[in-house]
């Protein structure tokens, strides 16, 4: 009682007094605690530590450095291994860790920030420990960008529960930290907090000069040719940075107009031209065939049945070679880069996504652009998300002009580890094919390969085994890879038969964007080289063989060039510049000039491409009907629905049960007359890529809404 009526006191006090009361009562219990017999006992302790506190810090930064790598290496062999093998890179991480602890010295609450800074940077490297379980590619700071697509994947490289614990350890260390915040030990003697900022801001101004010494005398390297194999070298704390801090593209040395005009001198590379009649071009597809390359390649792989039939079939008559990627198992979007820009990747910040990057602030020329302009029309297909890798927004940036994504697609089948699979993609390549009159240039991005490659058993009738694989994981994950290799092997070889039935001259151009994640080694590969991943270019022109090794920046220009056709500044580069003196150099001055530079290129004329004009879908959809079923369902009638459709009753989302391509389901819906009803296609973040027309419903029926020109012609004001 007594204790109620305390309280009921302090709550009619005014505000400030409870807050002046709460400080008393905060500064009553520290001093309880600093005359304690414990505290009493420590302050010989505490006093020493407080001494001697920066040999302490660094102490505490080679710790924390050691267990980072311990837990990114996966092994403390391999840490300490590290450690003896490079001191002086494993001396730097420690460097930077212990300028960042330093800032505890501005803080009363030195304790804490020590600890949250260390929880910072112990966070840091148990995420890329547990992202290199799954993955060859570590952490850096281009996934923070990419935030949204790691949500979106998640379930399909983690367990709910590791996925809950991963929440709830979360959790846990907020509540921790929050606790030591309100009951942690304060800095007790005088704060020299000038002092303090004075001696963090050299050591964190230092660390550039500290960097470049060490880049000079090649401790460090400032270009990371392998991402996975730089954080094996040079440590995480500094790759990590490298990442945060080392984005885009750096400024030539020698860049000019002067220089750019000696590239192109006479402002051919912006002209287009072909080298037959209009009518004779052939259509153009290419095909990014997800984790794929020639598993021959392995030499201790021994399948039961050729896992990629048609594959080899093709390399035997039509050119092939190796395919070089930008990226070892993981960086699909990269790779998908450099192929339609023809832009090269290792210009760019080490982990980087121009997809999530600069290609989302402006416009650039790309193949579809540089084929619009001899004529083309410029699809892209994806069986995942529109919005995954802002493919959406990129597209639509980089001139194409139609996306069908999975949003567009009926998707019934799905691989054991939730992808949709890529037997779904052909008849969309062909209904685009078939909606115009003149050549088509297709892109098309399948996901059917895409890993996580489980180690159990999960296919009951595999139609390749690997009997002579003795570890069961091992042999789980390749056959689970090879299946899935040979089910997109089939699809291609119907496609391409129906595409040769067809009175068309078409060229096909198929590569893998990258290695799966299996852990492959150098010396696993027959080409000795992890990039290495396969392609083959059928056509059916009758086209020589002429067997050679490409870039992925490389790829399109070849294409053009097998096709007679010489369009677009960087593609025109490459046929003109390639093999040439300075090819790579005069090809990072055109990127820079391009992307971050004057674009001294364009010789002062209007960009080539300025503004998007992307359509998602080939199609509306048609809603014909509304019926009222039993109690409070209604159902939409019409055609094109699938899984991805939702009903908008004026404006708002409703709950919708995808029944067939022609029904969808709602409820929780009281009918009156005027409200507006359509259909919408709905992406990640209830992104709507396109709608049907509004209907207005009437006395249980919907009619079209009529078009008001009127409101047209003030929104076009």
């Amino acid at each position: 009682m007594f204790k109620k009526k305390e309280k009921e006191k302090k709550e009619r006090l005014p505000f400030k007094e409870r807050v002046q009361a709460r400080r008393v009562r905060r500064q009553q219990i520290l001093e309880a605690r600093a005359n304690s017999r414990l505290a009493q006992m420590m302050k010989p302790v505490y006093a020493w530590m407080n001494r001697f506190s920066p040999l302490l810090l660094a102490l505490l930064a080679a710790l924390i450095n050691l267990v980072i790598e311990t837990l990114s290496r996966h092994s403390l062999v391999q840490a300490f291994n590290y450690l003896t093998g490079s001191p002086l890179v494993f001396l730097y991480n420690t460097y930077l860790i212990f300028a960042t602890l330093c800032l505890s010295y501005i803080f009363k609450r030195r304790t804490f920030t020590r600890a949250l800074v260390s929880i910072i940077w112990l966070l840091l490297g148990i995420i890329n420990g547990a992202l290199l379980l799954k993955r060859v590619t570590p952490f850096n700071a281009q996934d923070l960008k990419a935030v949204s697509e790691a949500v979106a994947v998640a379930t399909k490289y983690f367990s709910v529960m590791e996925l809950a614990m991963v929440l709830i350890g979360l959790a846990a260390v907020s509540v921790w930290l929050l606790a030591f915040w309100r009951r942690g030990m304060q800095y007790q003697g005088k704060l020299h907090r000038v002092a303090a900022v004075i001696v963090c801001a050299v050591l964190f101004i230092s660390i550039p000069f500290i960097t470049r010494i060490a880049t000079n005398k090649r401790v460090l390297s400032s270009y990371f040719g392998n991402i996975a194999f730089a954080y094996q070298d040079y440590g995480l704390p500094y790759c990590f940075m490298t990442s945060v801090f080392n984005t885009g593209i750096n400024q030539p040395d020698g860049y000019s107009r002067e220089a750019m005009e000696k590239i192109d001198p006479d402002q051919s590379l912006n002209t287009s031209r072909i080298d037959g009649k209009e009518d004779e071009l052939p259509n153009i597809i290419v095909i990014q065939w997800e984790s794929f390359f020639d598993t021959d390649e392995v030499s201790w792989l021994h399948p039961s049945t050729d896992p990629m039939p048609h594959f080899h079939q093709w390399e035997k008559e039509f050119t092939a070679g190796y395919f070089k990627a930008p990226s070892i198992g993981a960086g699909t979007a990269n790779t998908e880069f450099e192929v339609l820009t023809g832009l090269n990747m290792r210009s760019f910040g080490p982990g980087e996504y121009p997809f999530k990057t600069i290609l989302k602030e402006m416009t650039c020329e790309s193949a579809a652009t540089a084929l619009d302009a001899v004529g083309y029309t410029s699809f892209a297909f994806h069986n995942n998300g529109g919005n995954f890798y802002s493919r959406a927004d990129v597209y639509n940036d980089i001139g194409f002009d139609y996306y069908i994504s999975k949003e567009f697609m009926n998707i019934l089948q799905y691989t054991e580890n939730g992808w949709a699979k890529d037997l779904v993609l052909p008849q969309y390549m062909f209904q685009a094919m078939d909606s115009t009159e003149g050549t088509d240039f297709l892109f098309t991005v399948t996901v059917q390969g895409h890993g996580d490659y489980s180690e159990e058993k999960v296919l009951d009738n595999p139609v390749v085994t690997l009997p002579d694989l003795e570890d069961e994981a091992l042999r789980n994950k390749w056959e689970y890879y090879m299946n899935q290799m040979y089910e997109t092997d089939m699809v291609l070889g119907e496609m391409l038969a129906e595409l040769e039935q067809r009175d068309e001259p078409t060229i096909v151009f198929m590569y893998g964007d990258h290695l799966p994640t299996m852990g492959l080694t150098e010396e696993d590969m027959a080409s000795r080289y992890l990039y290495n991943t396969n392609y083959v270019m059928w056509d059916n022109m009758g086209l020589s063989k002429k067997d050679m090794n490409l870039a992925a920046y490389q790829v399109m220009s070849e294409i053009m060039e097998r096709a007679g056709i010489h369009s677009g500044t960087v593609f025109n580069y490459h046929q003109t510049r390639r093999k040439t003196k300075n090819y790579l150099k005069d090809l990072e001055l055109l990127q820079y000039d391009i992307l971050y530079g004057e674009q001294y290129v364009y010789g002062g004329k209007t960009v080539p491409f300025k503004e998007g004009h992307l359509q998602m879908g080939l199609e509306d959809v048609r809603v014909d009907s509304l019926r009222r079923q039993s109690g409070d369902t209604f159902s939409i009638y019409g055609e094109g629905f699938n899984q991805n459709s939702s009903v908008y009753i004026n404006g708002e989302r409703q709950k919708t049960l995808f029944l067939n391509n022609t029904r969808l389901d709602f409820s929780e819906w009281q009918p009156k007359n005027g409200d507006e009803v359509k259909v919408c296609q709905v992406g990640s973040k209830n992104r709507v890529f396109r709608e049907s027309k509004t209907y207005v419903y009437q006395d249980g029926e919907i009619v079209e809404k009529p078009e008001d020109s009127s409101e047209d012609n003030e929104t076009e004001s």
